[in-house]
C-alpha cells in the first residue's frame, strides 16, 4: 500500500462502529495467521527447489495462489507450491492450522477442536489425519554418535474399524482389562541421538530378533547405543555388533559417565 493510500485508511478508522472494528481485528488476525502459516511452508523449499515430478532443478518463480509463492519448472513446465506432494496439499483454512496443532498438542477431541477453531468437525477428522502422516515421512533413516533407545506401550486402538473387533468397545481413556504388559498393548520403540534426529517403529513383539531388524539398518556401525538394562535390547546391540551402554533405572540410575543417559519415554 502506498503511504497516501495508507494515510486516507488511518483517516477514516475514527468513523469506524464497535462492529466495524471488531470485524476489522478479526481480518487482521486471520491476515497474521495465514503469513505466520506461509513462513514456516514457504522454509522447506530450499534457495533451489526441485520440481516434485521431474526433479529438475531449473525453476521459476510463476506468481502467488491461496498465499503461497509459486514455481514453474522449465523442464516439464509443471507448477507447484511449497505444499506440492505432502500431506498438507489442497487444505483449507490455513489461518487455523496453527490454533488447531495447539488443539491436537493438548490432547482435544475432534469435536472439541472444530468448535475452538470455527470449522466443521469433518475438517478437523480430515486435518487430524494429514496432520499425522507428516511425522511419518520425517523419520530419521541413520542416528550416529551417541544414540538413546527405549520402549513405550500404547492400548491397541480400534477407532474407526467396522470389523476385525476382537475386544467389546470402550470408552475413550480407559485402561486396560489386564494389570502390566499384556497383548492390549502394541508395543513402540523409540530411538534418537544427539543430534535430535529421531525414529520410532511399531513392533509385533519386544524381543531380540524384531528389536534387531528394527535397530541395525538405522544406526551407523560406530554409534554407541544406551538403553535401560532391558535384555531384548542389550542381546539386539550384541547382534547389531555397536556398543551397548545398558542403565538400570530400576534402581534409580539415570546417567553413566556424565554423557550416557536414557529417560523413558
Amino acid at each position: 500500500m502506498k503511504t497516501e493510500e495508507f494515510h486516507a485508511l488511518a483517516a477514516v478508522l475514527e468513523k469506524l462502529t464497535p462492529h466495524q472494528r471488531n470485524i476489522l481485528v478479526d481480518r487482521l488476525h486471520k491476515i497474521e495467521h495465514v503469513q505466520a502459516v506461509s513462513t514456516l511452508l514457504e522454509s522447506r523449499v530450499s534457495t533451489k527447489p526441485l520440481c516434485p515430478k521431474c526433479g529438475h532443478d531449473h525453476i521459476a518463480r510463476w506468481g502467488s495462489a491461496s498465499g503461497l509463492q509459486r514455481y514453474r519448472c522449465t523442464a516439464c513446465r509443471a507448477t507447484f507450491n511449497a505444499l506440492t506432494g505432502t500431506p498438507l496439499a489442497r487444505l483449507r483454512h490455513k489461518d487455523k492450522w496453527l490454533e488447531y496443532a495447539q488443539q491436537m498438542s493438548e490432547g482435544q477431541s475432534v469435536r472439541n477442536s472444530a468448535k475452538a477453531c470455527g470449522v466443521h468437525r469433518n475438517t478437523t477428522f480430515r486435518w487430524r489425519h494429514r496432520f499425522l502422516t507428516l511425522p511419518n515421512e520425517q523419520k530419521a533413516n541413520r542416528l550416529v554418535g551417541i544414540a538413546e533407545a527405549d520402549e513405550t506401550f500404547f492400548l491397541e486402538s480400534f477407532k474407526g474399524r467396522k470389523k476385525g473387533m476382537t475386544r467389546a468397545p470402550r470408552h475413550r481413556g480407559c485402561k486396560a482389562s489386564k494389570r502390566g504388559l499384556s497383548d492390549e498393548q502394541i508395543p513402540v520403540l523409540i530411538c534418537r541421538d544427539r543430534t535430535g534426529s529421531t525414529a520410532d517403529f511399531v513392533l509385533e513383539k519386544t524381543d531380540q530378533a524384531h528389536i534387531s531388524a528394527a535397530l541395525k539398518p538405522l544406526l551407523a556401525s560406530d554409534t554407541a547405543l544406551c538403553t535401560d538394562s532391558g535384555k531384548a535390547l542389550s542381546a539386539a546391540a550384541r547382534e547389531i555388533g555397536i556398543i551397548h551402554r545398558p542403565i538400570n533405572l530400576a534402581v534409580g540410575i539415570r546417567v553413566v559417565g556424565k554423557v550416557c543417559h536414557v529417560y523413558r519415554t
